[in-house]
């Protein structure tokens, strides 16, 4: 029996204590819970789930293949040309990450993709955010029966079309394309969203163009972009 209870107080002794350091005389603090968006608990000292812990150096390589084209497509334009990072299979999934993890633990019933590299992006994202994908298109590209906005964009006088019942009354949405600018297509493409009795939640883009004021037009709803021209 004695050797047992030595036994026993030999194993107690080498447990570590939590929160202290191997020969550490602190004693360890109690963890504190707080509670999530869906009412479970979690450690103070836990990383959220609806914290970005991308690095970013990541977004920074993703920069570094972005090319501005000048005078494209018209004269007096500085084109940010995104075909060098859709080349890197690296960088297409760090900014589809990055996106997509901005918006984990929302509830999003669809991602409302603009013509034409809002395809790329939003298909991507409607798949790894459990969502429908619904393309906005330019006039005469989509079959079906359409509504219909008229807006006017930084290069020209245009309007972007969406089948009619695409999207459900009260539906959750995501609107994506590849660059904000001024806002105005993104802008559109919300009201097509909204004439359907759905809600636009936010959108999202691979590159913000900051002098050009696009996000100030589409708040209050949240905007989140990846990379910012000029940089922060």
């Amino acid at each position: 029996m004695a050797n047992k209870k030595a036994a026993t107080a030999r194993v107690s002794s080498a447990r570590p204590t939590s929160g202290a350091g191997r020969g550490s005389s602190q004693r360890p603090r109690p963890s504190r819970s707080v509670a999530s968006r869906n009412g479970a608990t979690r450690r103070a000292d836990e990383p959220s789930p609806f914290q970005v812990a991308r690095p970013v150096s990541s977004f920074e390589y993703c920069r570094s293949l972005i090319r501005d084209v000048p005078d494209f497509p018209t004269p007096g334009i500085v084109f940010k040309d995104i075909t060098p990072l859709l080349a890197s299979p690296r960088a297409l999934h760090i900014v589809l990450d990055g996106i997509a993890e901005r918006f984990i633990g929302e509830h999003i019933d669809a991602i409302v993709g603009i013509e034409a590299r809002g395809f790329i992006f939003g298909g991507a994202l409607a798949a790894r955010l459990n969502a429908s994908f619904v393309p906005v298109r330019k006039p005469g590209k989509l079959p079906a029966d359409v509504d219909r906005v008229d807006l006017v964009t930084e290069y020209s006088r245009d309007a972007l079309e969406m089948h009619k019942k695409s999207l459900q009354e009260g539906a959750r949405v995501v609107v994506v394309d590849d660059v904000l600018a001024t806002g105005g297509t993104a802008s559109a493409a919300a009201t097509l969203v909204r004439n359907q009795g759905a809600y636009v939640i936010g959108y999202a883009f691979v590159v913000e163009l900051t002098m050009l004021g696009g996000r100030e037009r589409l708040l209050p709803v949240r905007v989140e972009a990846c990379i910012a021209y000029p940089p922060a």
